[in-house]
C-alpha cells in the first residue's frame, strides 16, 4: 500500500516535515481556502504539489473537491458548477493528482455526538450514540415528523436520556452535532441547520441517487480524458439522520451506482469507519465485490456497544472490521493491478503527546501515527508470509 496522510494545508498544526517522518509517501489534501463550486487556480494546485514534493512526498489524492449543494439538488446554478467541477478535474490532472475523494451527502458530511470521549488511559476519541441524536432532534432541532423517523422505544429512551442529562452533557451533544466539518471552521446553528434541511424536504433517496448518477455521467467524459478516478466516500453515518436521505451506505448502493455509471473511473473510497458504523456492512466482502472500483482507502476501526452506539477503537486493528482480512484483500488487488493503492489511517486518538496542538477532531498526530504504524506492520507481516487464506479469528 501507499502510506497516505490527510493534511489540511498550511494552517494544519501538523507540518509536512512531521508527516514525512511518520513514513508517509502520499499526501491527501485539498485547496481548503477555495469556496465550494469555485474553479481552483492551476497555480495553487502546482504550489501545493510542489510543496509536497519538496518534503519528499507526492500529492496523490484530492480530498476533497466538494460538490456544490446546487448540484446535489439539481437546482439553481448547478450546470455552471458541474462545468467548474470539470475544469477542476482537468487542472488537477495537469498537476499529477489523479484521484478525487468526495461525497454526495446533503448538508451534513458526518456526525458524532461526542468529540471528547475520554478513555481509561486518558486518551480522547470520537463517539456516536443514535439516542443522543434523537434527543437532539427532539429538544434542540425540534424537527417535525420524528414519529416517522424513530420508533416509540427509541424516542422514549431519548426522552429519558435528555431528562437525565446535565446542562454540560446537553451542550456537548449539541456542539458535536453542529460542529464544522474537517477542513472548515464554520459551525452550524439550530436555525441555520433547519433552513438547510428544508431545502431537501422534497428530495428523497431515489431522487438524490438520480442526481448523483446524472452528475457522474456528466463528468465521465472528463474522467476518461484525464484518467482521474472519482472515489465517492460512503455516507457517515450510513443511516438517515436529520431526515436527510442516504444513498451510499451499503453494498447494494455501490452496486446500483456501478450499474448506473459504467465507467471504471467512477469508484469508491473504501472507508471502514463509515461503512462499519452499520453492523450489517462487511467491509471485506464489499472490497472483494467492488475491488476494481476501489480507488482509495480510509482504514480505521470501531467498537460497538449496541447497534447505533459506537466509538473509535483504541487500535486500527481491533474492532468490528476484520482488518487483517481486509489488508489481505488489498494486497491481492494491488498484485492484480501491478500498482499500489493509497491508504490513509482515518482518525486517531488524541494522546498526551498531542496536547498543545490545535488539531481537528480525529486528526491528531500521535493517534494517526500509531494507526499508520499498525497498518504498515500488518502489511509487512502479510507480505513476509504469503498465504492463500487467513486463519480464522479466535
Amino acid at each position: 500500500m501507499k502510506a497516505g496522510w490527510r493534511w489540511f494545508g498550511p494552517s494544519d498544526a501538523i507540518s509536512l516535515r512531521e508527516i514525512r517522518q511518520a513514513g508517509v509517501t502520499d499526501v491527501v489534501t485539498s485547496l481548503y481556502e477555495q469556496p465550494v463550486g469555485a474553479v481552483w487556480p492551476t497555480r495553487r494546485i502546482r504550489e501545493t504539489a510542489r510543496e509536497c514534493r519538496a518534503n519528499g512526498m507526492t500529492w496523490s489524492v484530492a480530498e476533497s473537491v466538494p460538490v456544490h449543494e446546487d448540484v446535489k439538488k439539481r437546482t439553481g446554478d448547478f450546470r455552471r458548477y458541474v462545468e467548474n467541477y470539470k475544469r477542476n478535474l482537468r487542472n488537477l490532472a495537469t498537476c499529477g493528482v489523479k484521484v478525487v475523494c468526495y461525497n454526495f451527502m446533503p448538508v451534513h458530511d458526518w456526525a458524532r455526538t461526542d468529540l471528547h470521549k475520554v478513555l481509561p488511559d486518558g486518551s480522547v476519541t470520537l463517539a456516536y450514540d443514535q439516542y443522543e441524536v434523537c434527543a437532539f432532534e427532539m429538544f434542540v432541532l425540534k424537527r417535525p415528523g420524528l414519529e416517522k423517523a424513530y420508533d416509540d422505544a427509541t424516542r422514549a429512551r431519548a426522552r429519558r436520556l435528555w431528562g437525565k442529562a446535565s446542562a454540560r452533557e446537553r451542550k456537548r451533544i449539541a456542539d458535536a452535532l453542529l460542529t464544522g466539518l474537517p477542513g472548515t471552521t464554520e459551525d452550524a446553528t439550530p436555525e441555520g441547520l433547519r433552513r438547510e434541511l428544508a431545502a431537501y424536504a422534497d428530495i428523497d433517496a431515489p431522487q438524490l441517487k438520480r442526481n448523483l448518477y446524472a452528475f457522474l455521467n456528466e463528468i465521465t467524459p472528463t474522467l476518461e480524458e484525464t484518467g482521474i478516478d472519482m472515489a465517492i466516500h460512503p455516507d457517515d453515518p450510513p443511516f438517515p439522520i436529520f431526515g436527510l436521505p442516504r444513498i451510499l451506505s451499503s453494498a447494494a448502493d455501490i452496486r446500483e451506482m456501478a450499474r448506473a455509471c459504467p465507467s471504471r473511473h467512477v469508484g469508491v473510497t473504501l472507508c471502514t469507519g463509515s461503512l462499519g458504523a452499520n453492523l450489517k456492512n462487511d467491509a471485506v466482502k464489499i472490497f472483494r465485490e467492488f475491488h476494481e472500483r476501489i480507488h482509495f482507502c480510509h482504514f480505521r476501526n470501531l467498537l460497538h456497544s449496541e447497534p447505533g452506539v459506537f466509538r473509535e477503537s483504541d487500535s486500527h486493528l481491533v474492532g468490528n472490521t476484520d482488518m487483517p482480512a481486509l489488508m489481505f484483500e488489498l494486497l491481492k488487488e494491488e498484485r492484480r493491478r501491478g500498482a499500489e493503492i493509497v491508504v490513509r489511517p482515518d482518525h486517531g486518538r488524541m494522546l498526551d503527546a498531542d496536547k498543545g496542538r490545535t488539531c481537528y477532531y480525529g486528526y491528531s498526530y500521535g493517534g494517526r501515527l500509531i494507526g499508520l504504524s499498525e497498518l504498515r506492520g500488518l502489511e509487512a507481516g502479510l507480505k513476509y508470509k504469503p498465504r492463500r487464506g487467513l486463519p480464522k479469528r479466535a
